[in-house]
C-alpha cells in the first residue's frame, strides 16, 4: 500500500476525531453525571465542549456545541431531580458562560484566519504575476515549469524561474530567495526583471549573473538587522545558444542542474568552482565561469530549487532527484515534471517542507 495513502488516511481519521470531540465530551459528561453520585460533577467536560469547538468549527458549529452542552446539563439535572439545587444552578451558569466565551473566541479566530488568508492570497497573486507560465515552445525547445507550494498553511516562499529568448540564445534562471512573505516576493520581482533585461543585453552568461548580483545587492544595503547581512538569492543560470548542441551553466550557490539524455543517462552539471549567491557582491568578487556541456537532441535539462533535493521522508532521508531520474525516459518536459512532483509527494508522505520550483527544457 502507498505510504502516502496510509499517512493521509491516518490524518483524516485524526481530523474526524478532533472535530467530533465536542460531541464526545458532552456524551461523556452525561454518562458521568448519570452514573456517579451527585457529589461528583461533569462540569469540566461540558465546559470544555464548546471551547474545543471554537477553533475547529464554524460559528454555527460552535453555537450548536454550546447549546448541546447547556441542554445536556439541564436534561441530566431534571432527570436526576436536582435542577433547583445550588450546585446544579452554578454548573448551568458555568457551562453557559463557557459557551458564550467559545462563540467570542470563534469570532476572533475566524477574523484572524480571514485576514491571514487575504494577505496570503495577495502574496500568492503577486508571486504568480511575476512568475508567468512560459510558452510550451520557445525557439524550437520544449519548455515546462512547475511551482509546487508547501502545505496550505505555509508562508509564501521566494522560489523563482524565468525563460528568455534572447539574441544570444534561450536563457534560463531558477533561484531561491532567502526569506518568506511579501519581502521575498518583492525580491523575486527584482531578480526576474533584472534577469530579463540582462539576458537581452549581456553577451556572456557570467555577465548576466553579474548584473543580477548588482541588482540584488543594492536593496540589501537599505535593509536593517539580519536582512542586511543575510539577504541573498541562490540561483543557477543556463544558456542554450542557437545553432549549437551545447548548454552553458553558471551556478551561484544553487543545486546543480540535471541533464537527462534520451537513453536515460543522467549528468549532474556541478559548478567547476564555488561561487557566492547573488546579492552578496559587497563581500568580494569571486569568478563564476560558465560550464559548457553537450545538449543533444532528445535530452532534457532540469533546473530546480532545494525544495526538491532537500525534501525528506519520515526517516529524515533526502529525496535524490538524480537517482530517481537516471534510466528513465519521458515524452515531454511536462510529463517529467508531473512524474517528479508525484514522486516527491510520495517520498514526503504528501506534504512538502519548502516550496519547490522546477523548470525543464527539452531539445526535441
Amino acid at each position: 500500500m502507498d505510504r502516502g495513502f496510509v499517512v493521509n488516511s491516518h490524518q483524516g481519521y485524526g481530523l474526524a476525531f478532533v472535530r467530533a470531540l465536542p460531541a464526545l465530551l458532552v456524551a461523556a459528561g452525561v454518562l458521568y453525571d448519570y452514573f456517579t453520585p451527585s457529589a461528583f460533577t461533569a462540569a469540566p467536560l461540558f465546559t470544555a465542549a464548546p471551547l474545543v469547538a471554537a477553533p475547529l468549527h464554524s460559528l454555527r458549529g460552535t453555537v450548536l456545541a454550546g447549546l448541546l452542552a447547556v441542554g445536556a446539563v439541564l436534561v441530566v439535572h431534571f432527570v436526576l431531580g436536582i435542577a433547583l439545587q445550588v450546585d446544579a444552578v452554578t454548573e448551568v451558569v458555568t457551562v453557559t458562560t463557557a459557551a458564550v466565551l467559545a462563540v467570542l473566541i470563534n469570532l476572533v479566530v475566524r477574523r484572524g484566519d480571514e485576514r491571514l488568508a487575504s494577505v496570503r492570497e495577495i502574496a500568492e497573486f503577486a508571486q504568480r504575476a511575476v512568475l508567468p507560465e512560459p510558452e510550451e515552445r520557445i525557439a524550437g525547445l520544449q519548455v515546462a515549469a512547475r511551482y509546487e507550494a508547501a502545505q496550505e498553511d505555509a508562508s509564501i516562499g521566494g522560489d523563482l524561474y524565468a525563460v528568455q529568448d534572447s539574441p544570444y540564445g534561450v536563457r534560463l534562471i531558477v533561484g531561491d530567495v532567502r526569506g518568506k512573505g511579501m519581502t521575498a516576493v518583492a525580491t523575486v520581482a527584482t531578480a526576474v526583471g533584472a534577469f530579463r533585461e540582462a539576458a537581452e543585453r549581456e553577451t556572456a552568461l557570467d555577465a548576466v549573473a553579474g548584473r543580477l548580483d548588482r541588482a540584488l545587492t543594492r536593496p540589501g544595503t537599505r535593509r536593517d538587522g539580519v536582512e542586511a547581512v543575510e539577504g541573498f538569492t541562490t540561483a543557477v543560470l543556463a544558456e542554450i545558444p542557437p545553432g549549437e548542441d551545447g548548454v552553458r551553466v553558471v551556478n551561484r550557490g544553487h543545486p546543480p542542474p540535471l541533464l537527462l539524455h534520451a537513453d536515460g543517462t543522467l549528468v549532474t552539471l556541478s559548478a567547476e568552482a564555488a561561487a557566492l549567491p547573488l546579492g552578496m557582491g559587497d563581500l568580494g568578487a569571486w569568478p563564476a565561469p560558465a560550464r559548457r556541456d553537450r545538449f543533444p537532441r532528445g535530452a532534457t535539462l532540469l533546473l530546480h530549487t532545494d525544495g526538491l533535493s532537500e525534501a525528506r521522508d519520515e526517516r529524515g532521508e533526502f529525496f535524490d532527484p538524480a537517482a530517481w531520474l537516471a534510466g528513465r525516459a519521458f515524452p515531454c518536459p511536462d510529463a517529467l515534471l508531473t512524474a517528479l512532483s508525484e514522486a516527491v509527494r510520495r517520498h514526503t508522505g504528501g506534504t512538502l517542507a519548502d516550496d519547490m520550483a522546477l523548470l525543464a527544457v527539452r531539445r526535441p
